[in-house]
């Protein structure tokens, strides 16, 4: 169908460590699940309600090899991908089972992790692109950060320190702590 896309874009918190396996062939997967939320106000109560959504992810190859290598639970990522939806049968019951998940393409960690980069230190991770990933090749020590790596050959833009924008969500400004991480 021409004019259809399939783009996910969501930004939130792992809920549990990645999970590294792989293929017979050898091929890197990894699977993870991140929670969004968001708040409303009740027209009847007036009160603030949050609402939380949790998603299932899997990246593949290079990608899956870094999500598995510098993610744990509790970091703040950026996912891009398309949803895909699985259909099999259940062994013992045999009903048709289905689950939808977000099929990664980009992966970028937003916070710094417990014993992450220190100042001047360049950030790495992966990105799909044409059926081929890249890697910010440059030195790093600790625990890098997700990232994109611009395209050889064009500008890069000067690095500025980190700007402290708020809480990601309003449950963290709320003080309200009923995510389970």
């Amino acid at each position: 169908m021409a004019g259809s896309m399939n783009k996910v874009i969501l930004i939130g918190r792992l809920g549990r460590d990645p999970e590294m396996s792989y293929t017979p062939n050898g091929q890197a997967r990894c699977k993870f699940s991140i929670a969004t939320d968001e708040g409303y106000r009740d027209r009847q109560t007036g009160q603030k309600v949050e609402k939380t959504e949790w998603h299932n992810i899997v990246a593949w190859r290079q990608t899956a090899e870094f999500c598995g290598n510098y993610l744990a639970k509790g970091r703040l990522v950026m996912v891009e991908g398309k949803l895909q939806t699985r259909k099999w049968q259940d062994q013992s019951t045999g009903q048709d089972r289905y689950m939808t998940e977000i099929v990664a393409d980009n992966v970028q960690g937003l916070d710094r992790s417990p014993d992450g980069p220190q100042a001047g230190q360049q950030q790495g991770g992966y990105q799909q692109q044409g059926g081929g990933y890249q890697q910010n090749n440059a030195p790093q020590q600790g625990r890098p950060q997700g990232g994109y790596q611009q395209p050889q050959g064009q500008p890069q833009p000067p690095q500025q320190e980190d700007e402290d924008l708020g809480p990601a969500f309003p449950s963290e400004a709320s003080g309200m702590d009923d995510v389970p991480f």
